[in-house]
């Protein structure tokens, strides 16, 4: 088997699945853009079974410490395992992320499973040569499903493939309606945002109706309604939804009526409606920012802080006495850290004290590798303005 040899103290030696090109210190065998190779270390010892890319920054991607075939067996083992993991978090709604890349042994692979709707992400091109056996498992696994491609990832330029989406199996007959936390939902999973929803937020959608009882809700980037539709149901008493899309603002109105739940939903750019709420001295009691990503790689990071503390300077002036400010970054190359940080400035400046009520992350089925920390991306906190300090 071809293969790479890595130099010493590269990432791989404390724990990391990835390579970089930058860690390579030699090709053997003639290794070809998405073959499965072996990778060794500088003294010529085995560290095991990787997949190969020489147009991605990063060149291989482990696949298991020992030697290993992408062959059918490969996928429907893997898949069977994750399967597992899932099955023992009881959900009570077949709706969740089946395969989390890196983290369930398939770097590059996102499959979310929408009851009888399976659709699939293949992220790397080792994994997208190898999708038909990818669907073929999972037809072994769950019987004659529906099988979508969602391949439209601006992620997938990094590793030279093209966006595609598409039927890959069964049949789609546009959006379903599906129960998500006890609320009838239409998800469009061939259009939809991701894969449909964000399925990492389930659980934080829930912890928000739980304190929303009584309180006057703003929910900004309010995308298919998440948020606000949990804090109507959990007895809020207004509830303000917020999204730059028409698309989502629409879906938002439709899933509120579904659910005989009063939301009002307007098409608005948050930092702008901000800025207007703050002139004209509106109040909530319970402020939600979900923001889409504000970068996409490690060199604007100090772009994306600035328009992080901004959109929380702003969201404090707006915030009722003890009101609640519940707030999520969804970018891994933003860390906690620094998150964290960038709110704590924000109310300084904004001369507010905050106490911590909850931290946030994704939800299970989105497990996250110890070494490997861009398995976690999700982070948040709820905190409550003190008044009188």
């Amino acid at each position: 088997m071809a293969g790479l040899v890595i130099k010493p103290r590269s990432r791989i030696f404390h724990g990391h699945d990835w390579v970089y090109a930058t860690e390579v210190q030699k090709a053997f065998g003639n290794p070809q853009a998405g073959d499965v190779i072996s990778l060794k270390d500088f003294r010529d010892r085995p560290l095991g079974t990787a997949i190969y890319n020489p147009e991605s920054q990063i060149v291989a991607r482990r696949i298991s410490r020992r030697k290993q075939e992408l062959d059918a067996d490969f996928f429907d083992r893997r898949l069977r395992r994750a399967l597992v993991v899932r099955e023992a978090l009881a959900f009570p709604e077949p709706v969740y992320r089946l395969v989390w890349s890196e983290a369930d042994g398939l770097p590059g692979v996102v499959i979310d499973r929408y009851g009888d709707h399976f659709v699939l992400q293949t992220l790397t091109l080792a994994m997208d040569l190898r999708r038909e056996l990818i669907v073929a498992a999972l037809i072994g696994i769950f019987g004659e499903v529906n099988v979508i491609e969602r391949n439209d990832s601006s992620i997938r330029k990094a590793e030279g493939l093209e966006p595609r989406t598409g039927l890959l199996a069964g049949s789609w007959n546009g959006p379903v309606t599906l129960a998500i936390n006890g609320l009838s939902q239409e998800i469009d999973l061939m259009e939809g945002q991701k894969t449909g929803i964000y399925l990492d937020q389930l659980d934080n959608y829930a912890a928000i109706g739980d304190l929303a009882k009584g309180r006057h809700v703003l929910d900004c980037f309010c995308n298919q309604g998440g948020f606000a539709l949990h804090a109507a149901r959990g007895g809020a008493a207004s509830v303000l939804a917020l999204d730059i899309s028409a698309g989502a603002v629409a879906s938002t109105r439709a899933n509120a009526m579904r659910n005989d739940l009063a939301v009002e939903a307007r098409e608005a750019n948050v930092f702008d409606f901000l800025k207007e709420a703050e002139t004209a001295e509106q109040k909530f009691d319970l402020i939600i920012l979900d923001p889409p990503s504000f970068t996409k790689s490690r060199k604007s990071v100090t772009d994306a802080l600035r328009g992080y503390k901004e959109i929380h300077l702003r969201a404090l002036k707006l915030l009722s006495p003890d009101g609640l400010l519940s707030t999520y970054c969804c970018s891994h190359h933003v860390s906690a850290r620094e998150f964290h940080d960038i709110i704590a400035e924000a109310s300084v400046d904004a001369k507010r004290t905050l106490r911590v009520v909850s931290s946030h992350t994704q939800r299970r089925d989105h497990p996250v590798i110890l070494t490997l920390p861009e398995t976690g991306y999700l982070k948040g906190w709820t905190f409550q303005a003190v008044g009188g300090f």
